[in-house]
């Protein structure tokens, strides 16, 4: 994401505009330019990096797009590393206290580098010079860091990153976040909520499967006052909501008049109609090893009882209960599946909260023997659910066992 200063905007009233660019061939020929600066930069430092980034920015008023553009690049598409023969801090000990034996001059300190090149050589069983003794010596500055590998995006790709990172900025400084996340698949509802619960955001939760959810979010400028984190938690949010088919959002913003240094209230809207490209790969078939161990072998079981992926949510008070499977029987039976594996006591105290609050008789949890429940606290006999207990592996036998009972 961009840090604050590269952020461009502007008002329109109350409403705050965030700046995006269109992909267009002047646009495209500046994110080409930029690609092709890194490109050309691998296996050489940061610093000379900067330098021709420098460069390319010129005295053109659009300096701002194209250092946001380069920041995008240096910070998700490039691994710099610090090449140097040893720890850079434990490499300058041990210059300086050789060095510190001898007077000063370019002689002595051409000797002291040729002298410890020739013992880190024995030391690690490698040919190490003077030159990398040398060039290692401060190799964990920033500035000499090598760009080793850079992973070129398209030129439309680093540009929809940019569009999408000048939305998340407007998100720094939000007081509240409430998403209308209309009917859509159930699978969108669970990528959604699972990236909501990843970065730890304060949410409270209403609605079902059948007519949507509204979720409604405490900002970074609501109840932190060191916020830059949650800040970037929030944020991180919206290319996964992106993955919603059908969803609005609406922003209640603080702002601070650099003049007055009175504080103002804005407000910021999007929907699913607003063209922004999110990099966040889509859900994942299976959340586990374990999941998908377990649908593989029901597969090979001989049952009319249908195992399904995306289920329906369970509306709890302030939150939903996603259940990992479905089970129907051709009869109109059907029960869903949860599976317990290895959590810690608060997630495990929360679970059981969440089934106790769902009462549902329809609902079968498969329990790993591994979770010691009773030192965790967790209440698990008072549950209207059917329970299962496996070791490393889900047994679909016993999972039928308790259909059946």
């Amino acid at each position: 994401m961009l840090p604050t200063d590269l952020l461009l905007n502007r008002y329109q009233g109350e409403a705050i505009v965030p700046k995006r660019l269109v992909v267009n061939g002047e646009n495209i020929a500046i994110a080409q330019e930029a690609i092709t600066c890194f490109a050309q930069a691998c296996n050489h430092n940061r610093g000379d990096l900067n330098q021709q980034l420098q460069d390319l920015e010129g005295d053109g008023t659009n300096y701002r797009i194209k250092r946001g553009l380069a920041h995008l690049l240096a910070n998700s598409f490039c691994t710099f590393e610090t090449i140097s023969p040893l720890d850079p801090p434990a490499l300058r000990q041990r210059v300086f206290s050789v060095a510190a034996q001898t007077v000063p001059s370019p002689t002595a300190t051409a000797q002291t580098l040729e002298q410890l090149a020739v013992f880190m050589s024995q030391e690690l069983d490698r040919e190490v010079s003077a030159d990398q003794i040398q060039a290692g010596l401060y190799a964990d500055h920033p500035d000499n860091q090598i760009l080793t590998a850079f992973e070129a995006p398209t030129p439309e790709a680093l540009l929809h990153r940019y569009n999408l990172s000048q939305v998340q900025g407007v998100f720094y400084k939000a007081t509240q976040i409430i998403i209308n996340a209309h009917r859509n698949d159930p699978g969108e509802y669970k990528l959604l909520f699972r990236y909501l619960k990843l970065f730890s955001l304060m949410a409270y939760i209403e609605g079902d499967a059948d007519h949507g959810f509204t979720l409604k979010i405490d900002g970074p400028a609501s109840v932190f006052s060191a916020s830059t984190r949650y800040g970037l938690a929030l944020a991180k949010l919206l290319p996964a909501l992106l993955h919603v088919t059908r969803w609005s959002l609406t922003a209640t913003l603080t702002h601070q008049d650099s003049y007055t240094q009175k504080q103002h209230t804005r407000r910021f809207t999007l929907d699913s109609d607003c063209g922004l490209v999110s990099h966040y790969p889509p859900g994942k078939p299976y959340d586990s090893m374990l999941e998908a161990s377990f649908a593989e072998r029901w597969q090979k079981t001989k049952t009319e009882w249908n195992l399904e992926r995306e289920i329906d949510l369970i509306p709890i008070p302030g939150s939903v209960m996603i259940p990992d499977f479905r089970l129907v029987h051709p009869d109109g039976r059907a029960f869903l599946l949860e599976i317990v594996g290895y959590w810690r006591p608060e997630y495990l105290k929360k679970k059981f909260s969440q089934v106790r609050q769902a009462d549902r008789t329809d609902l079968i949890l498969a329990i790993s023997e591994r979770l010691n429940l009773d030192k965790a606290g967790v209440n698990f006999r008072e549950t209207p659910a059917r329970l299962v207990w496996f070791k490393d592996k889900l047994s679909p036998k016993a999972v039928l066992q308790a259909l059946e009972c």
